[in-house]
């Protein structure tokens, strides 16, 4: 039943895609490392074992990051909706920090 529901949700994200081999799923990409960086800390918070690929590479020289794809966002299988889910949540601004709280010094 869990595959099934699987299979559903790669069919209705087809730009998430398997690594060939393993266990792991691109499930997003940005040509920025910082916001690669933000987005993974999102999911590591959420519960979601997520890891950067090509974060240092695209570091070294910022040109190269549209032809090498950008910084990619692996999760396992069994994350996946989760980690949709938190993706689509950063995008709208559900963890957007209040700008007017005062910080204690």
């Amino acid at each position: 039943m869990q595959q099934l529901a699987l299979n559903a949700w790669l069919a209705a994200n087809p730009e998430v895609v398997q690594i060939p081999g393993r266990d792991l799923f691109v499930i997003a990409k940005y040509l920025i490392p910082m916001e690669a960086t933000l987005a993974q800390g999102c999911l590591v918070a959420a519960g979601v074992p997520a890891v950067l690929a090509d974060a240092h590479l695209m570091q070294t020289d910022l040109l190269l990051a549209p032809a090498l794809g950008g910084v990619r966002i692996l999760v396992p299988s069994d994350y996946l909706q989760q980690a949709g889910s938190v993706l689509e949540g950063l995008a709208r601004g559900d963890y957007a920090l209040d700008e007017n709280v005062p910080v204690d010094g």
